[in-house]
């Protein structure tokens, strides 16, 4: 199955240099462009892609706003794509709030191409890219120095299994369903079987919003 893909930069040559990359896979194939947010949604709105490729900081509408936008998106629109943010920066101000919008994770502009392709791959396979230590150590400073206000996450906690609660502490240490396995001494398909049951418990997209939630609701302490 063919990956629908859209590349929002406010650099042409960027968005050039992306949309051939990703052009050259045979399971890529790029549906659109555009040079800001909003037209980042229209674009989006018409092609349905399977991901957008956001970066961070654009005119007119920043990434942030778009992935809102598209993440979160007015009723009577039913398409909701996988979003990546794209930063030049590997600490932004923008990237926690937009993982907590619900965005898949962020990569870097500069990463080698390997990583573009394996990173649109991983987010449309409704996985998200949180596997490198860098990415967990940003979300644990933006965690601790910029706490959102919320509605006592806590108390959802309680709707989890031991074993389920077990599961969500160790997705949010970083850990690969292989290394959850390990640790817990389960299969891995079980593992993601309670993986499921935890995102839909807590009514979270995927497991970037799982981190999220773990680190707001105490369950994981910020640099711990």
């Amino acid at each position: 199955m063919t990956i629908r893909v859209i590349i929002v930069d406010d650099q042409a040559m960027v968005r050039a240099g992306f949309a051939a990359l990703l052009s050259a896979q045979a399971d890529i194939d790029v549906v659109g462009e555009a040079p800001d947010g909003r037209q980042g949604i229209e674009v989006s709105r018409r092609t349905h892609p399977d991901v957008v490729l956001m970066d961070v900081r654009m005119p007119e509408m920043d990434g942030l706003a778009a992935a809102r936008a598209l993440l979160e998106p007015p009723v009577g629109v039913v398409h909701r794509p996988r979003v990546l943010m794209l930063t030049t920066f590997d600490v932004d101000d923008y990237v926690y709030e937009a993982l907590r919008a619900g965005a898949s994770g962020f990569l870097l502009k500069d990463a080698p191409p390997a990583d573009l392709i394996s990173a649109v791959r991983v987010v449309a396979a409704g996985e998200a890219l949180l596997a490198p230590s860098v990415t967990r150590r940003l979300i644990a400073d933006f965690a601790q120095q910029r706490p959102a206000p919320r509605k006592d996450p806590s108390l959802r906690l309680k709707g989890l299994t031991p074993r389920e609660t077990e599961v969500l502490e160790l997705i949010a240490r970083g850990l690969s369903n292989q290394e959850i396995a390990e640790s817990l001494i389960l299969a891995e398909q079980t593992v993601k079987t309670h993986i499921g049951r935890v995102l839909a418990k807590l009514g979270l997209r995927d497991r970037a919003q799982a981190v999220i939630f773990a680190y707001e609701s105490g369950l994981v302490a910020p640099g711990g």
